[in-house]
């Protein structure tokens, strides 16, 4: 076991100076933590993109109640017998065509559908952009709590240290004991193995530690190889709100003004019920107003270009008695010819120009039932929000009571815990002075100083428990997060 010793010494005296490294680096507070999560954190990125998506929404819901406005144009050649597009003559023959068409509709009423429409997705927008808040705060609490894990580990690391810094002092002069032959080998043994396992404590705590940053790192959205630490504030330096002045009824009522969750079940509830009346004017008829421009050309077209009469003065022969005569018209007559040429592009859009305008009337009669069933489907769906908001107010409230028991427990534990740790360190004390003295096992020193610092841990941890349960109160009575 003496060839033990150097050993167990270098692996004691590295876990007292690796920690030194990491002091090197800059520390976050709890602040930067929140603000730096606030703006990195993936579920808040989320929750600002479903804002974004509701928005368009919104946007698409106020464009529906302005005119529908369209223009379309065609180019074709028909073969065969057509009817021609111009002055509809039924031709048989082959020819290029070629339209242009303007044509626009809007709704005059169908019974506020529309407008209704457009007010709820206005509500489910904000809904939305509360719903940013509240990933904001649920990121900002988690942020907080992995913050105190944070120190708690910390602080079990220093706990840890100390007990490993007293059983290296004790492992010391017991050895020059045990040389000068004052003391049996048994109890070097004995304070080598506690010794190991002090070392392989601060090795589980330091551990701990890591594993609380990397929780930290993911909620920061941060690399997980990035150099990170946090600024420990001693936990008595911590301001917390008293007590008594976070009763949970208190709290509850102010969580249901301020916290967030509320507002997006609200607004939910609201854009809901105009989800309703939208669905119910959906199933009644719809007036409107339409119109239309229009051209055409065809490539066969044709103009009249001139007319030319020629008088006519005669209209037959006649024989009489062998002597062939020439029969004039009573009236002139004339013989008249057309002058036609293929008709311009532009002249023809402009001969065929037509127009129309008109209203129409839609009677929803019969749609397999679609309309109603969209009705009913959105009832349902108000139902469905108000069961939320009562079980989300059932969760908050549940929350608040727990916290608020919960930090009476801790408080309650710490000062028991207080009274442990002193009558414990007196107890370890007494033993160490009659250890050296001869007068204690090892075995029993070694249980008393392992009760001290079990009694450590219990303060420590009802402390920081304390401490937590405190901020959650607090931020449920919407003061935010502070270290």
């Amino acid at each position: 076991m003496r060839k033990l010793l150097p050993g167990i010494a270098i692996i004691a005296a590295s876990l007292f100076s690796i920690p030194g490294q990491v002091q090197a680096q800059e520390k976050w507070d709890l602040q930067k933590c929140v603000n730096y999560a606030l703006q990195n954190n993936i579920s808040v990125k989320q929750a600002d993109l479903q804002a974004r998506f509701a928005a368009l929404d919104y946007k698409q819901a106020r464009l529906n109640i302005y005119p529908n406005i369209g223009f379309s144009t065609n180019l074709g050649v028909n073969s065969g017998r057509n009817q021609n597009p111009a002055n509809f003559d039924l031709v048989t023959e082959t020819f290029l065509s070629h339209g242009y068409s303007l044509q626009a509709g809007v709704d005059l009423f169908n019974w506020f559908s529309k407008r209704n429409t457009v007010k709820a997705r206005d509500l489910s927008l904000q809904a939305t952009i509360a719903g940013i808040e509240k990933a904001q705060n649920d990121v900002a609490l988690n942020v907080a709590t992995a913050y105190l894990q944070i120190l708690l580990s910390m602080e079990q690391v220093n706990i840890a240290r100390v007990q490993l810094a007293q059983t290296t002092q004790q492992l010391e002069n017991t050895r020059l004991q045990v040389d000068a032959g004052k003391l049996p080998e048994l109890n070097a043994t004995q304070l080598e193995a506690q010794l190991a396992t002090d070392s392989s404590a601060v090795i589980t705590a330091r551990a701990s530690v890591t594993q609380t940053i990397l929780q930290m790192k993911a909620l920061l959205n941060l690399d997980a190889a990035a150099a990170f630490d946090v600024l420990a504030p001693p936990v008595e330096t911590i301001p917390v709100e008293s007590l008594a002045d976070l009763q949970p009824e208190n709290v509850f009522s102010s969580a249901l003004i301020h916290l967030p969750q509320q507002k997006v079940n609200k607004l939910n509830l609201q854009a809901a019920q105009k989800n309703v009346l939208a669905a119910k004017g959906a199933m009644y008829p719809t007036l409107s107003m339409f119109g239309s421009l229009g051209s055409r050309f065809i490539n066969t077209g044709q103009e009249l270009l001139s007319t030319t009469q020629t008088p006519v003065t005669s209209i037959g022969k006649v024989t009489v008695n062998g002597t062939e005569y020439s029969v004039a018209p009573n009236a002139p007559l004339f013989n008249t010819s057309f002058n036609y040429a293929k008709q311009p592009y532009f002249s023809q859009i402009n001969q065929n120009f037509q127009q129309s305008v008109g209203l129409s009337l839609s009677v929803p009669i019969f749609n397999n039932g679609t309309l109603r069933n969209n009705w009913q489907r959105s009832k349902l769906n108000v139902k469905q929000v108000e069961l939320q908001m009562e079980q989300d107010a059932q969760t908050i409230k549940q929350d608040i009571y727990t916290a608020h028991n919960d930090a009476v427990a801790a408080l309650e534990k710490y000062n028991a815990n207080q009274k442990s740790v002193a009558a414990s360190e007196k107890a370890y004390d007494f033993a160490k002075k009659r250890y050296d003295m001869g007068l204690l096992s090892t075995y029993d020193l070694l249980n008393t100083q392992n009760a001290l610092a079990t009694a450590k841990y219990n303060l420590l941890y009802a402390q920081y428990d304390y401490v937590f349960k405190i901020k959650l109160l607090e931020f449920y009575k919407g003061q935010g997060l502070k270290l």
